[in-house]
């Protein structure tokens, strides 16, 4: 199969596309990128690569970064972390917090705000300094260690993050946070301030892909682990538009709202698409559909 070819013919009809969605302006940092970026890249198991656009420049992957931090507190807390939040789709907006009261302190998923923050909270309780080691830990996926965190976004997010110091301090009068709301979210804004580029992303997430194995073959995860983990990016990595991602592209995937969008077939290909701009529900509008031309013009999707 041409996939150079397949991925150049998805770009060109996409960037002719006038409505690009709306740049996520709540993080102040954010709207400055230039809403014109897009990239594409795709990388087989096999190790071939192809990518297309804006692929190579470093944009905040944002809520991307939970799935790496789950696999993160899995690979130390294995299925203990379970006891804390749920793998069912919320149906609510990734900020909301009406469930979190209803559900005694208990979030939906771990893709969610408020289940991100519990993740945020295993960490920081057991790394001595979990900026660190979370960002060695991405950097060691990939080989990559120009990888890093921007600092004017995790400021930006944390004199603007007003609901989820509300979700915090909600989990902390649950008893489902043990670390201060202050060193939770510190780390939290920094962990979803990282920056990289769709073909670093495509990397990190060749392990979700390869049975819990890195691009080195060195296994970070167990196979259970990779299989629920691929179940819960299917089921809720798209907050409340989970559903319609299964139905139009069909791959387990996780989106942020810097406009980044993985995706994989397991045993088959990591892809990463990249536009800033986001549809009503906080994806990328022109990522969500450049996946749904890829998995129709290749028939590659699980289904």
């Amino acid at each position: 199969m041409n996939y150079q070819l397949i991925l150049d013919d998805i770009h060109s009809h996409v960037v002719s596309i006038k409505d690009k969605g709306t740049i996520a302006s709540y993080i102040p940092e954010l709207a400055h990128v230039d809403i014109n970026n897009f990239g594409l890249h795709l990388r087989t198991k096999d190790g071939n690569e192809y990518g297309v656009g804006d692929y190579t420049t470093p944009f905040s992957i944002q809520s991307i970064s939970k799935v790496l931090a789950l696999a993160l507190a899995a690979s130390k807390k294995g299925n203990h972390i379970l006891e804390r939040l749920d793998v069912e789709p919320s149906g609510h907006p990734f900020n909301q917090l009406a469930l979190l009261e209803i559900e005694n302190g208990i979030p939906r998923n771990p893709f969610i705000n408020s289940g991100a923050i519990v993740i945020a909270d295993i960490i920081v309780s057991a790394f001595d300094n979990p900026k660190e080691s979370f960002l060695k830990y991405v950097r060691d996926l990939t080989g990559d260690n120009t990888i890093n965190y921007n600092e004017s976004i995790a400021t930006s997010e944390k004199a603007s993050g007003f609901r989820n110091y509300a979700a915090a301090n909600l989990l902390k009068s649950f008893g489902n946070l043990n670390n201060p709301v202050e060193d939770v979210l510190d780390y939290y804004f920094t962990q979803c301030s990282l920056e990289m580029t769709c073909a670093q992303i495509t990397k990190s997430f060749h392990l979700f892909a390869n049975k819990g194995k890195c691009l080195f073959e060195k296994t970070y995860l167990k196979e259970q682990q990779v299989k629920r983990i691929n179940a819960v990016m299917l089921t809720c990595g798209f907050y409340d538009e989970a559903g319609e991602f299964a139905f139009e592209v069909g791959l387990p995937g996780k989106s942020g709202v810097g406009g980044g969008i993985v995706a994989l077939l397991p045993n088959n290909y990591v892809i990463t698409v990249w536009s800033p701009g986001l549809n009503e529900k906080g994806n990328s509008k022109l990522g969500m559909l450049a996946l749904e031309q890829f998995t129709t013009k290749t028939q590659l999707s699980i289904f």
